[in-house]
């Protein structure tokens, strides 16, 4: 099994030692990351690279050199001239935060706060929950209500623990920022220092009830409906049925569930005697929210603590900055931009051909498995011949952002105010979605996000725009290297339908259980022996979580194996090829705090594990580099996890 090398040696490891390291080993010598960022590496790397481009045609966009396609654009490049605007946000100081601060301090009770508590949704003020539409999950074309806990101060409930040391030192570092930000504010260190004091006391009163990183991965557990007097039966001091009919205009006969625990104790949290608690964590979560609009103190200042998580030096740059908040708001616009201008329709093509080539050879695996029983074997098929496919950007822009008409500077418009207004349009487009039918085509990714997603709820796999280059993939690569890498991706999508969670989904994303018993109790064998393969290997002082990171693992390896299977159909094929392109894509240099936050929260192993080990359970690696017993790489074939 591979060790953990997270200290630069001397002398460059053979292919045999240590494939990640060797293959990347130049880069790994050379690379430095950027004093504002956690990391850098393949994915990073390409990210900074699109956003180095696009930052450029909006420069010249505003300079009248590039003409402006449409309104949409047009609104995002007026917001985006606000954000970048830090002459005028430093003149406004937190002059446009007191109107949003004075809601939450001129608050006097829970049944106060009850009177304009929709309202306070509608305008995005923080809660101690969450109310939200999505697919019902086991009837996935109609929108239903979900109720889920909030986030944590800390990353993760763990955090909180007694034996937790980073915990303590966190807090310190968040009580310093917030005292920061408050005095920025206008409040006495006196009188931020007790509200701070407070609202982590009512955080870690929240955190005994919520789920843990690892227990929110098991989506099996997300699904719990009641019915809605049950549901509003949870709190007697807030009126949630009142609540949700004014937000849906509705009455509803249930609610989703997916933290049964936190709402059984609702009671216990929220209640006219935590109230100045909750007072003072709204305060906080509230200055802490917005801050990011403001001036350039309160943007330095609001970043503390995420550096301090990350390992980040110092804080983005003003304009790139901007233009993240800006890209951010307006992302499918950008993303729509971006898709049409560099992302070609051969391209496009090829990568859907290739996206069906992959299913193919799923569909084929499958058919030939020899663990699985016909019947199950044949709803899986069925699932894969009703797999949506999106690549490169969408059809259609979603018509919400024909709403976002930015109030510019001449008109008097301010950043917080015309963001504020976009998050009341965002929040009511949300709510009115309620018993709605589910639009299954819908983007929930920029097509200018170097990333990929399944969407068990949909069951499809989406393909943004700028995940689709090289290393990933390019018409200029060998194949051999495309299916090393963009390949492999697909298929690890294509995985997450049959992954520990993805697996519990009929071929519509309803949770819907269509294995035989003997076939669930077989695959659950297989994940447990991933949970295995991972659980415990050592990385960045720390050790890996197989449990939290099992479905991701399960999704690596089904799609690196069958990526290797249709590389290995192809007239060109190279195998040597195929295997250093899927160890170059995941090359990364991180902080040693951002490796640490990820392990605790991350889903996905650590890039050079994910590198290293999924290649130890493929046969074809081994003969490929002549790998023996004695190799730091070699795997003894009983070891060897393969599941599809």
């Amino acid at each position: 099994m591979t060790q953990d090398k997270t200290t630069t040696n001397t002398a460059t490891p053979t292919l045999k030692d240590d494939f990640y390291e060797a293959i990347n080993a130049d880069w790994l010598k050379t690379a430095t990351i950027p004093a504002d960022k956690p990391a850098t590496g393949g994915f990073q790397d390409l990210v900074d690279e699109i956003d180095k481009t696009l930052m450029a045609d909006f420069k010249q966009m505003n300079a009248g050199q590039l003409t402006v396609p449409n309104e949409q654009l047009a609104s995002f490049l007026a917001y985006y001239r606000l954000a970048a605007d830090f002459t005028k946000r430093d003149q406004d100081g937190a002059a446009p935060l007191k109107t949003i601060l004075a809601q939450v301090t001129n608050l006097t009770s829970l049944k106060d706060w009850q009177n304009n508590l929709a309202e306070w949704i509608l305008s995005g003020l923080p809660t101690p929950f969450d109310i939200d539409v999505d697919a019902d999950m086991k009837n996935t074309k109609i929108n239903t209500l979900f109720a889920s806990a909030p986030s944590l101060i800390l990353p993760d409930k763990t955090y909180y623990a007694k034996d937790n040391q980073a915990g303590p030192q966190l807090l310190q570092v968040f009580s310093q920022m917030m005292t920061k930000l408050f005095t920025l504010a206008g409040y006495q260190t006196a009188d931020a220092e007790k509200i701070i004091s407070e609202a982590l006391a009512f955080d870690k009163s929240l955190a005994p009830h919520v789920k843990s990183a690892e227990e929110s991965a098991d989506y099996s557990k997300m699904y719990n409906p009641q019915d809605f007097s049950t549901f509003t039966a949870n709190s007697h001091s807030l009126d949630l049925g009142s609540l949700i009919k004014q937000l849906v205009k509705g009455t509803p006969t249930q609610i989703i569930v997916t933290e049964p625990k936190f709402y059984a104790a609702f009671d216990e949290m929220i209640n006219d005697t935590t109230f100045p608690l909750l007072k003072s964590w709204l305060l906080v979560q509230t200055i802490r929210g917005f801050s990011s609009y403001l001036s350039e103190d309160f943007r330095q200042t609001a970043g503390i603590y995420g550096r301090a998580l990350s390992g980040s030096k110092e804080a983005t740059k003003q304009q790139k900055s901007a233009y993240y908040l800006a890209s951010g708001q307006f992302d499918q616009v950008v993303g729509l931009y971006y898709g049409h201008k560099y992302f070609g329709a051969t391209a496009k093509q090829d990568v859907h051909d290739m996206v069906t080539k992959m299913i193919s050879v799923y569909k084929q695996r499958l058919t030939n498995n020899n663990w699985l029983s016909k019947a199950t074997r044949e709803k899986a098929v069925v699932k894969l011949n009703n797999l949506g496919i999106q690549v490169g950007y969408p059809d259609q822009l979603d018509p919400l952002y024909k709403l976002f008409k930015t109030k510019t500077a001449t008109q008097g418009g301010t950043l917080l105010e015309n963001t504020l207004n976009f998050v009341r349009i965002s929040q009511q487009d949300r709510f009115a979605k309620w018993q709605q039918p589910v639009d299954r085509d819908k983007w929930e990714m920029s097509a200018a996000t170097v990333n990929a997603y399944y969407h068990p709820f949909r069951n499809i796999i989406v393909f943004p725009a700028a995940i689709l280059q090289a290393p990933f993939y390019s018409l200029d690569q060998p194949s051999s290297a495309n299916y090393g890498g963009i390949g492999a991706v697909i298929a690890h999508e294509i995985s997450h339908a049959f992954d520990n969670n993805g697996a519990l989904f009929d071929e519509f994303g309803n949770l819907h259980n269509w294995w035989t018993k003997a076939d669930s109790a077989q695959f659950k064998e297989k994940a447990q022996a991933m949970i295995t393969e991972f659980a415990g290997l050592p990385f960045a002082g720390q050790q890996v979580n197989g449990k939290l990171t099992v479905s991701e693992n399960i999704a690596d390896a089904g799609g690196l194996s069958c990526a290797l299977e249709a590389a290995k159909g192809e007239s060109d094929v190279d195998l040597s090829v195929f295997f250093t392109n899927w160890a170059t894509i995941w090359r990364t240099k991180a902080q040693p705090e951002y490796q640490q936050l990820l392990l605790a929260i991350d889903v996905h192993a650590p890039a050079k594990l994910r590198a290293n080990v999924q290649i130890q359970n493929l046969d074809d690696f081994f003969t490929t580099f002549d790998l023996k017993q004695g190799d730091g790489m070699y795997l003894a074939t009983e070891k060897r996890v393969h599941i599809w």
